[in-house]
């Protein structure tokens, strides 16, 4: 017993996890004053100046390089730090702390159910926008009740269970890279007119990232009830929604709760259809909280299955 107590103190990996998450939860980072806020600003005032009206191929290679030139100097300047930083635990702790967003998503959560339920429809907007690249002005209750939806799901999917996964894979760096790579993708998001092509390669990379911590959140949240109703589903839905790795966590958790997700959305006030997932019922309050108690158990199931994995690689070491 004493053994396996000395492997997990000096395991610094998973104390800075766990040290992390505590940080995060006790003391949130106000969005207005985030690190990230400011980066997907920076973001944006860099494509305004490389995005121009060029030919189509020219602003794919734009960028594919304004990605790069946002994203290799901080590897650089992480390799070049590494021999200077008196405390590695603790640098790696910062840097997972920066890149998580649990509180952030769950406040999102808190707030739009709030506003659903006392049908405040600017309050849910206000919320919303935040969030999404999406138009919030012509959403209907309902409208809302689904986009807050599909954005808590995937939002708790990407700034939680992906930014622990690539912890786990390449340490705080990874943490780091993958969110400010996540951050680049809804910056320049290629579903509005204005960045395509120019979003598209930060959009495949983003893809690519997502691509493993995604699906096997996926699983996580398919073990349970109506799992046969729900791989039928899948099967049949998937194939019909373009980003393969959203398309799954989406109807697993729209079948589960028989929630209408997916569906037309505008874009610049362009309307853009997309095929509709899950199933019938319409989101409301009432489900946004059920999503939001589902992923929260799903995720303490991740942490704890994560921290296992961690020790036992460890052990083997």
């Amino acid at each position: 017993m004493l053994d396996k107590l000395t492997l997990f103190i000096s395991d610094y990996s998973l104390l800075v996890l766990w040290g992390a998450l505590i940080f995060h939860l006790i003391i949130p980072i106000s969005p207005q004053f985030h690190p990230m806020s400011f980066w997907h600003k920076f973001a944006l005032i860099l494509a305004e100046k490389v995005n121009t009206s060029r030919p189509y191929q020219q602003r794919l290679l734009s960028g594919s390089l304004a990605w790069a030139l946002m994203i290799i100097p901080v590897i650089i300047v992480y390799i070049a730090a590494v021999p200077l930083i008196w405390n590695i635990p603790l640098f790696n702790l910062g840097l997972l702390l920066l890149s998580l967003e649990w509180r952030g998503v769950e406040k999102l959560c808190k707030d739009t159910i709030h506003a659903i339920n006392k049908e405040d429809k600017s309050r849910a907007k206000e919320t919303l926008k935040h969030w999404v690249n999406r138009d919030v002005e012509p959403l209907s209750l309902l409208g809302l009740g689904k986009a807050s939806s599909e954005t808590i799901i995937l939002a708790y999917a990407r700034t939680v269970i992906g930014v622990l996964f690539w912890y786990g894979i390449a340490g705080g760096i990874g943490a780091f890279v993958y969110r400010l790579s996540l951050e680049l993708a809804r910056a320049w998001s290629p579903s509005r007119d204005s960045f395509r092509p120019f979003g598209i390669p930060a959009l495949r990379i983003q893809y690519i990232l997502d691509f493993l911590p995604l699906k096997l959140f996926t699983l996580l949240c398919f073990i349970g009830k109506n799992i046969r109703h729900s791989f039928q589903q899948l099967q049949l839905q998937k194939k019909n929604w373009a980003n393969k790795n959203n398309a799954g966590l989406l109807i697993i958790i729209g079948k589960k709760f028989e929630l209408s997700l997916g569906g037309p959305v505008i874009y610049q006030g362009k309307k853009i259809n997309r095929a509709k997932l899950g199933g019938k019922i319409a989101p409301s309050a009432i489900h946004l909280a059920q999503i939001h108690r589902f992923l929260s158990w799903r995720i303490a199931i991740w942490l704890i299955l994560q921290s296992s994995i961690m020790v036992i690689l460890k052990q083997g070491l």
